[in-house]
């Protein structure tokens, strides 16, 4: 008889069914455009898709399309296991792309936004593609069922986009990906009885991203990256650290502003990155209307655009942050 994995197996186990998954030769390129070496997933459609392709997708919002990096976020075993029961690529579009109109094509690798986010909306958001039969009507209408071997939450996919047409109108349109790396804090505020359990808040519009809990630690190391998309309405990346209590409301350690805009305004600028050798490209300077410790600058590394920023926290008796930004374009 087989027993079960302990937990300490499971972990691996999973990780290990998602790189299988990704190595067929199906989902090696691009579900939506056939860009090769997907590294972006949409979890509950069950496709593998690129870093252009995943910005359209990150615009349908989570109820139609929830997007993880395939290396850089944590998957639970649900959703690895959804991946799987679909099948990848291949029997996806089986399904989205069925009955696609003569006369229409899909997006290359060189496509344009326009021209991928024109396909995309229609193939998951308005479901053009599939066999008549299969799609879930409006919810004035009999609605359908989807009698495919797809994942139920594929279906509940469905539904939600049916019965969210009308505000697909209003989703936010992405402009970029921002990965934010949390290096460490230096000599923040004592919120217990001789120290605290830090962690840190980034928020970026409706986004909210943390860290994790340092435990009793005013010199926290975390070296631990968190993703934000960026909207093309941008505002500042809002900043705030917690301390942790087990039985009460945590309390704030401090807080700061984080101005995107001479990253991203210098970078667009350049245009792809990978172009130049390293140089520095920006900055966003120091004054007493904001957190810097320093000048800090915007610079090409290796091919892609960085900035490493030291922040004083505000609204608190002492602390600091160190921090490492990336930006990511989705139009390059």
């Amino acid at each position: 008889m087989s027993q079960r994995p302990s937990a300490l197996t499971r972990p691996t186990s999973s990780k290990r069914r998602l790189k299988d998954l990704l190595l067929q030769k199906d989902n090696r390129v691009c579900a939506d455009c056939g860009s090769p070496d997907p590294k972006w997933a949409s979890t509950n459609i069950g496709v593998f898709i690129c870093l252009k392709c995943c910005g359209v997708h990150r615009s349908l919002g989570t109820h139609i399309s929830k997007v993880l990096s395939v290396t850089l976020d944590e998957w639970s075993d649900d959703e690895i296991d959804a991946m799987v029961e679909v099948g990848g690529n291949a029997s996806a579009n089986s399904i989205y792309e069925a009955y696609i109109p003569e006369g229409i094509s899909k997006p290359g690798p060189d496509a344009s936004r326009e021209q991928r986010s024109k396909f995309i909306r229609s193939k998951y958001e308005r479901q053009e593609y599939l066999k008549p039969s299969l799609r879930i009507l409006s919810s004035n209408q009999k609605k359908g069922s989807l009698k495919t071997s797809l994942s139920n939450k594929i279906t509940d996919s469905f539904r939600c986009s049916s019965s969210s047409s009308q505000k697909s109108e209003g989703m936010v349109e992405f402009i970029g990906i921002l990965k934010v790396k949390v290096i460490k804090g230096t000599n923040l505020a004592i919120r217990d009885m001789l120290s605290s359990d830090p962690y840190v808040v980034l928020t970026l519009g409706k986004q909210k991203v943390q860290t994790t809990v340092v435990k009793s630690n005013l010199n926290p190391v975390w070296n631990e990256e968190v993703i934000l998309s960026v909207p093309q309405d941008y505002g500042a990346v809002k900043l705030q650290v917690y301390d942790h209590d087990t039985f009460s409301a945590d309390d704030i350690m401090g807080e700061a502003e984080i101005d995107i805009q001479p990253m991203i305004t210098s970078a667009m600028a350049f245009g792809d990155a990978g172009m130049f050798g390293n140089m520095q490209i920006g900055k966003w300077l120091k004054s007493n209307d904001n957190a810097l410790l320093n000048d800090s600058t915007v610079k090409i590394v290796d091919g892609k655009v960085k900035q490493e920023v030291n922040l004083k926290l505000q609204n608190v008796e002492s602390g600091e942050l160190e921090l490492e930004l990336e930006w990511i374009p989705l139009d390059q």
